[in-house]
């Protein structure tokens, strides 16, 4: 049964991580994914060491130029806790974003990320945070996984889903909404 957040954000996060560890558990699930720019939400996923937990960030210079969002102590004290953590290239944007950004214009992943969003930004994020856990080899091809994604600071949105490789994208499938805001 999917749960109905009334709004989106940061406030969902410890409820969002709750639901979807229970449905990992329930699913026999081991691959969580969850994004998180500066930890907050991969804190939460802390003492969970039966399952492969990985934590995407934001890339270096989302917000400046050649900097990382997250703390260097909390990315130590994710890793140390058994969480892998990416930093990269955000599936859908790189390239496109960049030509959007000097030409305008909309590119075409920019247009599938509108089209998720369509659900929420939380459901964007997670469909493209997953992929990413794929691509970067740190999560099993080929098997459902359960992302999270948020709709500003914090968690709100958790999906079960089987990622494909981005070269592969429409291959992806979203099975399950397990929560996600109703107002976004």
């Amino acid at each position: 049964m999917t749960t109905y957040w009334p709004e989106k954000g940061k406030a969902n996060t410890e409820g969002t991580v709750k639901l979807a560890l229970e449905h990992a558990r329930q699913l026999g699930l081991k691959d969580i994914v969850v994004a998180s720019a500066t930890g907050y939400s991969a804190l939460m996923c802390l003492g969970n060491n039966d399952l492969n937990i990985v934590c995407v960030t934001r890339q270096a210079g989302f917000k400046k130029p050649g900097e990382i969002e997250m703390d260097g102590a909390i990315r130590r004290r994710l890793e140390e806790g058994g969480i892998k953590v990416l930093t990269t290239t955000h599936l859908m944007a790189g390239l496109d974003r960049a030509l959007r950004f000097s030409f305008q214009g909309i590119y075409p992943s920019e247009i599938i990320a509108s089209t998720l969003r369509l659900f929420g930004q939380g459901t964007k994020v997670a469909v493209e945070v997953a992929g990413m856990a794929l691509d970067a080899g740190l999560i099993p091809a080929g098997v459902d996984v359960i992302a999270l994604g948020g709709s500003s600071e914090g968690t709100d949105t958790a999906l079960v889903l089987r990622p494909a490789h981005s070269q592969d994208f429409f291959a992806t499938r979203i099975k399950e909404i397990i929560c996600k805001p109703r107002d976004f």
